[in-house]
């Protein structure tokens, strides 16, 4: 056995010794929350569908009335002939939306993510993220030129400790955030530090709001805007409430042709296809228009917590993530499976996702489903966690 072959067994024997072995599945999502798994049919509590607008009608509509109108493809990246109208009009969209000069969309929230980080830091700069920043933000942080340092996650005190490092060795800093944070879905202190941010020299402040864009703010316009703020630099992704996919980044305009010159994913990756960016169009015309399904969302929130506290789990986060942690990553596969022998589909999350002996069921909530799904949820779980 050559090297290579060697390297590749012993991971795939540790994975499996640690139950830290991800598989993929071929799946079927249907509407109404509906999950077909291996032609077993579940209730869906794992997706980050938290508008239900994946099966959007009205979105089916716009994307085929985007193919007949436009085609299916780009043809290229959006500096050769990828940048159609579609693609302008949303990126004009996005920027009246949520406040900013402009908008670049880019293929997915992993990829603008990098792009970020990745044309900005120099040698000399640092980055100082919140350790529970998204696997995205940090790798592409470990890579980049410049230092990386991590603060206590959502202490402002352990930030400003940091800035003031950066600030002794000259460093031109960018901080690094999450709106919503993917796991254990509690909120940045964001108007703390943004007033922070606001008097350091030489700092940037970005946000990635990935899990509160659509459902958060006046017309879901995000944690942002929930909690007054605006950073220089704000992702918002579209593989959540948007119900699609891609991601798109808020910044000025000088910034923009920054990104324009420079962003080799931006240059280099075929641009959405004019479909796709006419169906995200008609998903932010949506999103804009539903207060009453965003509050169906906060009261089915409500009553999951409720219900769980009443169980012993205690929850604080306010949000559609709902993660009940259960400790081992053996155990959590357990729970998993108990779960889905009541029909509910809901994963354990193992390390490295999450710090070690923090394994847990990652529970999503979203505006279709309805009291009825939730109380079938609840009492599954309660015959899981007693198994």
């Amino acid at each position: 056995m050559n090297k290579w072959a060697t390297r590749i067994a012993q991971t795939l024997a540790e994975r499996t010794t640690l139950d830290a072995y991800r598989r993929r599945r071929s799946m079927q999502s249907l509407p109404n929350n509906q999950l077909v798994v291996e032609g077993r049919r579940y209730l869906n509590f794992a997706a980050n569908d938290y508008l239900g607008l994946s099966h959007s009608l009205p979105l089916i509509a716009a994307w085929q009335e985007g193919a007949a109108l436009y085609g299916v493809g780009s043809g290229g990246s959006g500096l050769v002939t990828g940048y159609q109208a579609p693609l302008e009009n949303l990126e004009a969209k996005l920027a009246d939306w949520l406040g900013y000069e402009r908008a670049i969309v880019y293929p997915s929230g992993f990829s603008v993510n990098q792009a970020v980080i990745k044309a900005l830091i120099d040698k000399d700069d640092w980055i100082i993220a919140d350790k529970l920043s998204h696997a995205s933000l940090l790798e592409a942080a470990m890579l980049a030129k410049g230092t990386l340092k991590r603060f206590v996650h959502n202490d402002v005190s352990a930030l400003i400790q940091q800035l003031d490092k950066a600030h002794e060795h000259e460093a031109a800093s960018l901080v690094i955030t999450e709106g919503v944070f993917s796991m254990d879905g509690d909120e940045a202190p964001l108007k703390d530090m943004a007033t922070v941010a606001e008097v350091t020299p030489d700092c940037l402040w970005m946000v990635d709001d990935a899990h509160g864009i659509g459902v958060n703010g006046r017309e879901g316009r995000g944690t942002c805007d929930a909690q007054g703020v605006k950073p220089d630099l704000l992702i918002v992704t579209f593989g959540k409430a948007f119900g699609l996919n891609g991601a798109a980044l808020l910044c000025s305009d000088a910034m923009a042709e920054y990104f324009t010159q420079v962003s080799r994913p931006l240059i280099y990756s075929t641009a959405i296809s004019p479909a796709h960016a006419h169906a995200l169009s008609k998903a932010v015309d949506l999103i804009r228009k539903m207060d009453a399904e965003r509050a169906h969302l906060q009261a089915l929130i409500a009553h999951f917590k409720k219900e769980m506290a009443a169980l012993g789990i205690e929850n604080a986060s306010n949000s559609p993530i709902q993660p009940v942690i259960i400790g081992s990553n053996e155990a959590s596969l357990r729970v998993s499976d108990a779960l889905k022998s009541r029909n509910i589909w809901a994963t354990a999350i193992r390390p490295p996702t999450v710090p070690p002996n923090s394994a847990r069921i990652r529970i999503t909530l979203n505006a279709a489903h309805s009291f009825e799904q939730v109380d079938q949820l609840i009492e599954a779980m309660h015959h899981a966690l007693s198994r």
